[in-house]
């Protein structure tokens, strides 16, 4: 009896594990890389250095991947300390945008991408706060 339910349990479970070892291995990946920019301060120099994001800043930006026509999300991520991210997804048209992109008001383009199987894809998207800092003029 034990070895005819064994034999059961290889017949309908070891389909079920070559199918879905045949669907990771089509996967493809979408890498890049998360750039947060705000405005320059107002009479800046050229010379001034870039602003440094802070690790804990990417994580105010979620990334969203959308189906082409962008009407349905397909998966959410969040860029790592550092500004990047990767995350496997099945071949196919994609868009990556920012989560809540017109509701926050910020400046970033939707980019639209292809996964195609067992390949890489880089896709960096560049968000502007749109916030402008101000230096404080003497009054003396």
């Amino acid at each position: 009896m034990v070895t005819s339910v064994f034999k059961y349990l290889i017949f309908c479970c070891v389909p079920l594990l070559l199918a879905a070892s045949m669907n990771a291995a089509t996967e493809g990946f979408l890498e890049g890389h998360l750039s947060i920019v705000s405005p320059r301060e107002a009479g800046a120099s050229d010379d001034m250095p870039r602003q440094i994001v802070a690790p804990e800043t990417y994580a105010k930006y979620p990334l969203i991947i959308l189906s082409q026509d962008g009407n349905k999300e397909v998966a959410r991520l969040t860029a790592d300390e550092d500004g990047n991210y990767r995350i496997a997804l099945p071949p196919g048209a994609y868009v990556l945008d920012v989560q809540d992109r017109a509701a926050k008001r910020l400046r970033a383009r939707p980019q639209p991408f292809t996964v195609v199987s067992n390949q890489s894809v880089r896709v960096d998207m560049n968000v502007n706060t749109g916030i402008r800092l101000y230096k404080a003029a003497n009054r003396s």
